[in-house]
């Protein structure tokens, strides 16, 4: 697969009833999709993959890849309990998406051994092509991820975790399984405060959830890193990125949290995350709100 841009990753509408909205889901989509994303991410860590049912992941999903209409990839979210996973990947793959992020599996931890077996069967579950997920309780050593290399239905990795020494090994050892074919992406949060270090080793791509918030600054940046303009993008990580992660860090999950309620200040009512994740206070929605003014006013 080819990406192109930004890597985005949606949130998922809830109603207020706590459904799944669909038409907003669809109008989400499509307005973002207007500022030229590479890749689509439906139900993975910003759309909340962690409180949707298989059903909703499922008709995210389904969505998705309708409203995409097969302008750029769709890669859908898996991962949890085994089974929850591989059902997953069989759905997406009815639906029509082109690939599977594997999320980490549900709160047990695993040897390496057993971390490779686990991406082995989702890969076996369904014939799309998988991505890793380095994060949390799935982290993977150099060898393992050489290992996966070797079959050719994993063809990526994110990592989650900053270990850029690791990265680096793992960039290395993807390479001499001659995988030129081989996608790897930044993605941890807010992911264009470590891109400038992440393109050095080898790691050209990110996933932006500000993109999905505010793509007219994130491509902004993308522009600027991409035409290597540092003084455009160390103004815009400055003005923008840096007081964004200030305030992202101080509530757990805000990561997700802000970018709905950036989308609800944008007229666009997303509704509020589930459980255990929370809203911000209205103090921290009016820095919010002055942050996106900050972003805007850059450009």
């Amino acid at each position: 697969m080819n990406f192109d841009g930004i890597l985005f990753f949606p949130v998922t509408p809830f109603d207020a009833q706590d459904r799944v909205d669909e038409d907003l889901l669809r109008q989400h989509l499509e307005t973002t999709l207007a500022h030229a994303p590479g890749g689509v991410f439906p139900a993975c860590g910003t759309g909340e993959f962690h409180a949707l049912s298989t059903d909703e992941a499922t008709r995210v999903v389904q969505v998705a890849t309708e409203t995409v209409a097969g302008r750029v990839p769709v890669v859908a979210g898996t991962g949890g309990p085994l089974g929850h996973a591989k059902a997953l990947a069989r759905a997406a793959a009815d639906a029509g998406a082109d690939a599977l992020l594997v999320l980490p599996p549900y709160l047990v931890g695993g040897p390496q051994a057993g971390l490779v077996a686990y991406v082995e069967a989702v890969a076996a579950a369904s014939d799309l092509p998988v991505v890793i997920y380095h994060r949390a309780n799935a982290q993977f050593s150099a060898d393992s991820v050489r290992r996966l290399a070797q079959n050719p239905k994993v063809v990526g990795f994110k990592d989650g975790v900053g270990d850029v020494g690791l990265a680096q090994q793992i960039v290395r050892a993807v390479a001499a399984e001659g995988r030129e074919d081989f996608a790897f992406f930044n993605g941890l949060l807010t992911a264009e405060l470590t891109q400038g270090a992440y393109r050095g080793i080898g790691i050209p791509l990110y996933s932006s959830a500000a993109f999905a918030m505010i793509p007219e600054v994130a491509n902004a940046y993308y522009r600027a890193y991409v035409a290597d303009d540092e003084e455009r993008r160390t103004a815009l990580l400055d003005g923008f990125y840096s007081p964004l992660v200030r305030l992202r860090d101080e509530t757990p999950g805000f990561g997700v949290s802000l970018i709905k309620t950036g989308l609800r200040l944008g007229g666009l009512p997303v509704g509020s995350v589930r459980a255990p994740l929370v809203d911000p206070t209205p103090a921290q929605q009016d820095r919010l709100a002055e942050i996106l003014a900050a972003g805007r006013a850059l450009l």
